[in-house]
C-alpha cells in the first residue's frame, strides 16, 4: 500500500507537519500548520472561558482581557438595545490579530483535509495541481460566503443597490451596526493572512506575483483607511464589487483542474459577465461617485477633526480616489488575461489558466502516487 504523503509547499520549510507548538511559533509554521493554530484558537478560548468562569469569585467586575480578541469591542454607550452600534478603537487591531489565526487554520483545514480528497477523487494527482486546487477551492468558499454576507450587510444599508449618494450624505458614518463591524474586521484579517501567504511564499509564486501583492496592498490600503476614516459603507461596496467575481473566477478554475469541459466554458463565459459587471462598471460607479458626489458631505464635516470622527478635508478625495484607481488599473490587468484566455478558448487551444501559464507544465514536487 502507497503511504499517504504531507502536501508539501515550493519552500520546504513550510511543510504542514509540526515540529512542536513553540517551534511553529518562533518559525511562523503556524500560518500552515492547522494543528498548530488551532492550539493557539483554543488557548485563548480556554483563557477567555476561565477568567468569565474564576474572576468573579476573585475581583468581581474586572474586565476580560481576552473578550477583544474573540468579540469585537467599542460599543456606542446608550445606543439601544434593539439597535447596538459599534465605533472603532485600538482593540481592533487585536481582534484582527487573533483572526489571522482563525484563517489561517480554516484555509489550511479546507486545502488539506477537503479540497485534496475531493481533487484526488477527480483523478488529480501532482502536487502541484493538489495545491492549486485547495488554493482555488478555498478561495470559492470564502468569497462565496464573504459575497453573500456583504449582500446581506448592503440590503440592510442606504446604499442598497450601489445608491453611491449614501457613500456621503451624512457622514460621518462613525457608529456602525455589530454585523458591519465583524464582517469589516474578518475581511481585515482575511487579507492580512492572504498577505502572509503571499510574502512567505506559501503558495507557489504565479506569473502575475508581483500584481497579487500589490493588489493586497492596494485592498488594505482601501480597508485600513477608510474604516479609519469612518467610510465603512462605500468599503462594504468595494469588498461586494471583488468577493462575489473572485468566487466564479475560482469555480471556473477548479472546472478546469477536474476537465469538465463544457460545463467549464459554460461557467467561464458567464465568469466574463460577472467580472465586467462587477470588477470594472461597479467599479467605475464608484470612481464616478468619488469625483462628483464628494461634496454631497455635509458642509460641517468637511474638516479634519479626530475627535468627531471627521477626516474629509478636500484633499481626502484624492486619497480615496486613487486606490480605487489603482484596483480598476490592477482590474485591467487581469481583464486583458482573461480576454486572451477566451481568444484561445475561441480558436480551439487549451483552456487553462492564462494567470499560470507554464508554470505547472512538467514539473511536479514529487512522484504521482500510484494506487495499488
Amino acid at each position: 500500500m502507497s503511504t499517504p504523503r504531507t502536501p508539501t509547499f515550493r519552500n520546504p520549510q513550510w511543510s504542514t507537519k509540526s515540529q512542536g507548538l513553540w517551534a511553529d511559533i518562533k518559525s511562523l509554521r503556524w500560518v500552515v500548520v492547522p494543528a498548530s493554530s488551532l492550539k493557539l484558537l483554543l488557548l485563548v478560548v480556554v483563557l477567555w472561558a476561565n477568567w468569565e468562569f474564576f474572576t468573579p469569585f476573585v475581583a468581581p467586575g474586572a474586565p476580560n482581557p481576552f473578550t477583544p480578541m474573540i468579540f469585537i469591542s467599542h460599543p456606542v454607550q446608550n445606543s439601544p438595545a434593539e439597535d447596538p452600534r459599534y465605533q472603532k478603537g485600538y482593540l481592533d487591531i487585536v481582534f484582527v490579530g487573533y483572526y489571522i489565526i482563525f484563517w489561517s487554520f480554516v484555509r489550511q483545514s479546507i486545502t488539506i483535509n477537503l479540497c485534496r480528497p475531493i481533487a484526488r477523487y477527480f483523478g488529480i494527482k501532482k502536487e502541484a495541481k493538489l495545491d492549486r486546487f485547495g488554493e482555488q477551492g478555498y478561495a470559492m468558499l470564502y468569497f462565496a460566503c464573504t459575497g453573500l454576507w456583504g449582500l446581506r450587510i448592503m440590503s440592510q444599508l442606504p446604499t442598497w443597490w450601489y445608491r453611491t449618494e449614501y457613500f456621503w450624505i451624512d457622514y460621518p458614518h462613525w457608529d456602525m451596526k455589530p454585523e458591519l463591524k465583524r464582517y469589516y474586521l474578518m475581511q481585515a484579517a482575511y487579507w492580512c493572512q492572504q498577505l502572509i501567504v503571499l510574502v512567505l511564499k506559501l503558495e507557489k509564486p504565479r506569473s502575475d506575483y508581483h500584481e497579487l501583492v500589490a493588489h493586497h496592498f492596494v485592498t488594505l490600503w482601501l480597508v485600513g483607511w477608510s474604516y479609519i476614516v469612518n467610510l465603512t459603507l462605500i468599503g462594504n461596496a468595494v469588498y461586494l464589487s471583488m468577493d462575489i467575481p473572485d468566487m466564479f473566477l475560482a469555480l471556473s478554475k477548479l472546472l478546469n483542474y477536474i476537465e469538465y469541459e463544457r460545463t467549464k466554458v459554460v461557467t467561464f463565459v458567464f465568469f466574463i459577465g460577472i467580472w465586467s459587471y462587477f470588477r470594472h462598471y461597479l467599479n467605475l460607479v464608484m470612481l464616478w461617485s468619488v469625483w462628483n458626489e464628494f461634496d454631497l458631505i455635509p458642509e460641517t464635516s468637511k474638516r479634519w477633526q479626530i475627535q468627531d470622527g471627521i477626516w474629509l478635508v478636500w484633499w481626502m478625495k484624492y486619497q480615496i480616489f486613487l486606490p480605487i484607481l489603482l484596483l480598476q488599473c490592477l482590474n485591467l490587468f487581469w481583464y486583458y488575461l482573461i480576454w486572451r484566455l477566451a481568444y484561445r478558448a475561441v480558436f480551439d487551444l487549451a483552456l487553462k489558466d492564462s494567470r499560470s501559464d507554464d508554470e505547472d507544465d512538467g514539473e511536479d514536487d514529487g512522484p504521482e502516487e500510484k494506487d495499488d
